[in-house]
């Protein structure tokens, strides 16, 4: 007998047979980071990985072609400050997809290239004329890589016989118009997500079904993002909103390491963290996991694996309940090209609630997220990302009531799970400019 749950949300209503809801229990989410699709090799050795999960139904969140989203960030800059080589800019990143598609389909005329060349007129267009804020013009063309990469490798499953459905996850994940880092509506997503996959794989044909990281929509339907990185996000909205039975991110790297290879020489892979200890080195800057990630999961239950897409029979790593192993190996990140900011009183007044209140109510208007916060009683110091175009705004509204002084080009270290002989390894020689500890992190921003 197959039952049929009723859910209502606002005016409408959604049925979901029982029995498929049974089904999507079954269901895995993977996502492929713009590493594993950098190439026309990279995007066969995707399909190959999906070749292994055939008989599988499985949501595929797919992140922008390697380094496509910090070109299309220069378009954006370029476009907004009315610079003269954006068209150059744009071709560049076409000429990069064109390529690709030359390669993997051996032919100059293939349908996907008219999506392609659509797309880059509607860029061009919204480039030379940009007609609102900058990170509204921002979530308008940055997801532009998304979309090009998922058009891209669905068509080529589909050419490889891959049974695949395309679907654009701007049209299942909702948001507010806090643009560059949106909050997901989570009541519509959830309605949306479940109609939509429950109706695709209704067709029992479909397997796999291809959609884009990082990008979403407003509910009255303007383009939003979910904060760099944010494809792993997007994957753990559909697990949660699916009740996937895991979710599995595929990186170039074989597991969670305890630290970036890129700025050290001794890693160490980490086979089983705890959810809990995710979040806080993700919430830290480690790169491995987009910081909203893990809690749509931890509420559910439902473990992250993070395995190497040229090794896929490895084990990788897994973030998990227990917390059992977290403590064994201290973990590095380093964060470059940070910026210290004090503020101090003009008045020689306390900094208390009422300035604490003015000044993260602009970090807030600006989107400038502080990395760490020190005050005392008539300063308060602040480590960021340095806030580019952001920097003139925010000197200019604060400089009424403090006096502001800065220092550029810092790097920001956090060691979790720290000692002493870790901490002289790392820093000894170094000029520390802030030092902030607790139990088990320290973090220090210096200057080499």
């Amino acid at each position: 007998m197959i039952r049929v749950l009723k859910m209502r949300h606002n005016k409408f209503q959604i049925q979901i047979s029982y029995t498929f809801v049974q089904e999507m229990n079954n269901m895995r989410v993977f996502k492929f980071g713009g590493a594993s699709v950098n190439s026309a090799e990279a995007v066969r050795n995707v399909a190959s990985i999906m070749q292994r999960y055939g008989h599988e139904q499985i949501v595929v969140v797919i992140s922008a072609m390697g380094k496509t989203t910090n070109a299309f960030e220069e378009v954006v800059f370029a476009a907004f400050y009315k610079r003269k080589d954006i068209s150059e800019k744009i071709r560049t990143i076409k000429d990069f997809h064109c390529n690709i598609i030359q390669d993997l389909f051996n032919c100059s005329n293939h349908t996907v290239l008219q999506y392609v060349n659509d797309l880059f007129e509607e860029v061009e267009k919204m480039s030379l004329h940009p007609d609102a804020g900058y990170d509204e013009i921002y979530d308008r063309i940055v997801p532009s890589g998304e979309l090009l990469s998922t058009h891209i490798v669905n068509s080529y499953l589909h050419e490889k016989s891959f049974s695949t459905a395309f679907l654009d996850a701007r049209d299942v994940i909702k948001t507010d118009d806090r643009f560059r880092d949106a909050s997901v509506q989570w009541d519509d997503t959830l309605n949306l997500v479940s109609q939509r996959v429950s109706g695709i794989f209704q067709d029992r044909r479909v397997r796999f079904i291809v959609t884009q990281g990082f990008i979403a929509r407003t509910m009255d339907g303007r383009p939003t993002t979910l904060g760099r990185e944010g494809s792993d996000f997007t994957a753990s909205v559909f697990a949660h909103c699916l009740g996937a039975t895991e979710v599995v991110v595929w990186k170039d790297v074989e597991g969670l390491l305890n630290a970036d290879p890129v700025y050290f020489d001794d890693t160490v892979k980490i086979d089983k963290i705890s959810y809990r200890e995710a979040i806080e080195l993700s919430f830290y800057g480690a790169k491995v996991l987009h910081p909203k990630t893990i809690k749509p999961l931890q509420n559910k239950k439902i473990p992250l694996k993070v395995k190497s897409f040229s090794n896929p029979d490895g084990k990788g790593s897994v973030v998990q309940e227990s917390s059992l192993s977290d403590h064994l190996v201290p973990c590095f990140i380093l964060k470059q090209n940070q910026m210290l900011i004090s503020f101090a009183s003009k008045d020689f007044s306390f900094i208390a609630e009422e300035k604490l209140y003015h000044l993260f109510g602009e970090f807030n208007r600006l989107n400038i997220k502080v990395n760490l916060m020190q005050n005392s009683a008539i300063s308060f110091t602040i480590c960021v990302n340095h806030p580019g175009e952001k920097l003139e705004p925010l000197l200019k509204n604060l400089s009424d009531g403090f006096d502001i002084k800065y220092n550029e080009n810092l790097e920001l270290l956090t060691i979790r799970h720290f000692n002493d002989e870790v901490i002289d390894k790392y820093l000894k020689g170094c000029k520390i400019f802030l030092e902030q500890r607790s139990r088990r992190t320290i973090q220090v921003a210096f200057k080499r």
